[in-house]
């Protein structure tokens, strides 16, 4: 299941202004951070999900914290109810950027950012073999932990343990074909 989520509409609907745009304070980000959670509540077994922020003016570092960061501990905690939630944040301009790092950083998180080519990245705290990994399972398209090995130059073995350490940070979606990264799936622009 694919989901579109602009986080300005989900802000609009929550604080009921249609002209506001700027995502501050900690309860204005619980209660937009909550509305998506009801949105997802009907995800089924796996699910990615784009938040968008391109028509968001700014964030404050308290919601980046509760729109950001605890969706993003939320699901990489624990599976929901046997249900895999991953996400795609696209629209994120510099006026998002210092908060959302910030968070990233202080929980020690990473996501996955689409750039204004379409293209995606990991962004946040992630080691440098796990970046190395994830952009080559990006490169590759759906991959296993031989595909992956060789391409890297590495043991079978430590392959599958990074592209397990990537599943569990949702990072990259494990499939029964193999792994595909976050963002390196056909996602449609709306």
């Amino acid at each position: 299941m694919m989901m579109h989520i602009d986080l300005s509409s989900v802000l609009r609907q929550t604080v009921s202004c249609e002209l506001y745009s700027n995502l501050v304070t900690r309860p204005t980000g619980a209660a937009v951070r909550a509305q998506i959670e009801a949105l997802l509540a009907d995800a089924r077994e796996r699910s990615l999900t784009v938040i968008d922020f391109s028509h968001v003016g700014m964030i404050d570092f308290s919601c980046a914290d509760e729109v950001v960061a605890k969706l993003l501990l939320q699901t990489t905690s624990s599976e929901r109810g046997g249900r895999e939630a991953y996400f795609l944040f696209r629209g994120v301009t510099d006026d998002h950027w210092d908060a959302i790092e910030t968070v990233l950083e202080r929980h020690r998180l990473a996501l996955v950012l689409e750039t204004d080519d379409g293209a995606a990245r990991v962004v946040g705290t992630v080691g440098d073999g796990e970046r190395v990994a994830w952009e080559k399972v990006y490169e590759l398209g759906r991959t296993g932990p031989a595909d992956l090995a060789h391409a890297l130059g590495a043991d079978e073995s430590d392959a599958l343990e990074v592209l397990n350490t990537l599943h569990r940070r949702r990072l990259v979606m494990r499939t029964d074909e193999g792994y595909i990264a976050v963002g390196g799936i056909g996602i449609q622009h709306d």
